[in-house]
């Protein structure tokens, strides 16, 4: 998909603050990834804190899920309108965070998720799915599932009306996931009363194709990284769970946004992917960003484009609530 080849070239302030960054190194320590990750999360939240709404217009509550083998645990984000006396509910979006199936949690977009639960009054539900190696696929993919489906039974606690909105969101590999949940939810018999309404992929993972090649130094997630966390994912690439591109049927899908940097090597999955859901029939919205590598929005907010990727997350939220605006696109 050469067309997209110009979107590597960052503007000159993305390229500074590219510069700023650690130069790539491979991951070979799992766990020494992790700890590097950790104290890129707690910089992610420092510089998200000036805009964290007043702590009296959310609730922030945590929960224990039981899973296959385990339990894990989930944070809730809820409204709470000035008037409280009135019996508010929400749409409800079940949020996946990103880390190549191997790394992260739900503090990666924990104070992001705040801001927009007050702004578009929306109750989310935060995923702490297990991780690999130490959990592989499809461990952390079953995990996520069985979160959505107990979001579904103990919509009540989350001040959620499924009428309203049922969304499925995540970043990176949380997007590779949330894609395959939309899926698996179409055609699971429990969702038929409640289906998922709308899917919101950002910077997503699927298949291979030539933007692995063109931007396979790019920062943060180099090539070689990407197989370093397919390897720990130990899932066969052929599997249609873990490349949703190769699932048979894509038909009747909610409708999806998604979100795509240009400077990453996983651009052009996300241009395919949107091309075959709209050839399926199902409604899409695509916003791309041009010199951006894959998460680097974490990074810098305070970047042009960086904050055009964070007001065009809350207007893809918006559009996937919007049936009407949904339907008619």
């Amino acid at each position: 998909m050469s067309q997209y080849a110009y979107l590597s070239e960052p503007d000159a302030e993305m390229a500074a603050a590219i510069a700023k960054l650690p130069p790539n190194r491979p991951v070979v320590d799992i766990e020494k990834a992790r700890k590097g990750f950790e104290s890129s999360i707690a910089n992610f939240m420092k510089v998200r804190e000036p805009q964290l709404p007043p702590g009296e217009s959310y609730r922030l509550q945590d929960y224990l899920v039981p899973v296959d083998g385990g339990e894990i645990a989930v944070r809730s984000l809820v409204p709470t309108p000035d008037d409280v006396l009135a019996n508010h509910t929400f749409p409800l979006l079940l949020w996946i965070h990103g880390g190549g199936w191997a790394l992260g949690n739900i503090k990666i977009d924990d104070y992001n998720l705040r801001q927009v639960c007050v702004e578009l009054q929306l109750s989310i539900l935060s995923v702490e799915y297990r991780l690999a190696p130490e959990h592989p696929f499809p461990t952390g993919l079953n995990d996520c599932y069985t979160a959505l489906k107990w979001a579904v039974e103990n919509h009540a606690i989350l001040k959620a009306s499924l009428h309203k909105g049922l969304l499925v969101g995540g970043s990176s590999a949380g997007a590779n996931m949330s894609a395959v949940i939309a899926h698996r939810a179409r055609d699971d018999q429990f969702f038929h009363e409640n289906p998922v309404t709308g899917q919101l992929l950002q910077i997503p993972h699927k298949q291979k194709l030539l933007s692995i090649e063109q931007n396979k130094n790019a920062p943060i997630l180099p090539k070689e990284n990407i197989f370093v966390f397919a390897d720990h994912y130990k899932a066969p690439l052929s599997d249609p769970e873990v490349s949703v591109l190769l699932h048979p049927n894509h038909k009747a899908l909610s409708p999806a946004y998604i979100q795509v940097a240009g400077f990453d090597p996983l651009r052009d999955e996300g241009f395919l992917y949107e091309e075959v859901l709209r050839e399926a029939g199902v409604r899409t919205r695509l916003d791309s960003y041009q010199g951006l590598p894959h998460g680097v929005h974490n990074y810098f907010p305070q970047v042009g484009v960086c904050q055009k990727f964070d007001r065009d997350f809350k207007e893809g939220l918006r559009w996937l609530l919007d049936r009407d605006a949904v339907t008619a696109a």
